[in-house]
């Protein structure tokens, strides 16, 4: 068994690194050693894994082109092969490694656009569960209302990118018009797939503390504070209608260890 596992582990490492020879005591049919035949399965294996990339990452491939796309994604699967035999939920790591990967370095928002991209999928694929509706909050006291603690849907996704990622991602969609736009301005991203179809939008940056506040755990009060330190203009009642509408929220806790879901 020792042997075996030695074996897969070499023609795993050969199949994926093609500075590697074939690996030793693979025959073709006629038995001899065929170092063609396995040249052109790991070409399909590459194919396959940058076909599975461009197919999650569309925009990302649009912004940089086919042959540039390919290339990247070829170094990225050489690097990190697939964890499951699932292709859908392959490229996790993809947009980090646009990061770091030095001849994308000229367009620095790739990234950010890259991980919206896998944001849209992960929420896609989050668990489902029913949203709250505005009926829900109707028996919440006034006087405890600062003190609820929200529970978010499980397919909530929050960006944050000091490049107008939002933008540059929504023109490169499949329905998106080009506009101008200011590589300076920073923006929010949220992600949400309350029912069958993935919700991204721009959010504020008071808006996105405080999502990302009441996701930690926080109090509505210590939310709302948290959001006030970015933005003194922070509305709160605007900001809750608008999540409650999203179908952002699942579940609240009153604070006495009841808790409440449609």
């Amino acid at each position: 068994m020792a042997r075996l596992a030695e074996r897969q582990k070499a023609f795993a490492a050969a199949l994926l690194d093609s500075s590697l020879p074939a690996p030793v005591g693979l025959l073709g049919p006629d038995g001899e050693p065929s170092t063609r035949r396995f040249n052109v399965y790991r070409n399909n294996v590459f194919i396959g894994l940058t076909n599975a990339l461009r197919a999650s990452f569309p925009c990302t491939a649009k912004l940089v082109g086919d042959e540039f796309f390919m290339g990247m994604a070829r170094v990225f699967a050489a690097a990190h092969p697939p964890r499951s035999p699932v292709l859908l939920h392959y490229g996790a790591e993809f947009p980090d490694f646009i990061a770091s990967f030095p001849p994308a370095a000229s367009l620095p928002y790739l990234a950010d656009v890259a991980r919206i991209e896998r944001a849209g999928t992960d929420a896609y694929h989050a668990r489902d569960e029913e949203s709250l509706l505005p009926s829900a909050f109707a028996g919440v006291p006034p006087e405890q209302a600062l003190f609820l603690r929200f529970r978010l849907h499980p397919s909530v996704r929050l960006l944050r990118s000091p490049f107008p990622a939002f933008t540059i991602w929504r023109m490169n969609a499949a329905d998106g018009t080009p506009e101008p736009v200011d590589l300076a301005e920073s923006q929010d991203t949220l992600v949400l797939r309350p029912d069958a179809e993935v919700d991204v939008r721009q959010i504020l940056p008071a808006s996105h503390d405080f999502m990302a506040a009441l996701a930690q755990g926080m109090t509505l009060a210590q939310a709302l504070e948290t959001a006030l330190a970015t933005d003194a203009e922070f509305d709160l009642s605007e900001n809750l209608r608008e999540l409650i509408q999203m179908g952002a929220f699942v579940g609240f806790n009153l604070g006495t260890g009841e808790s409440h879901h449609d």
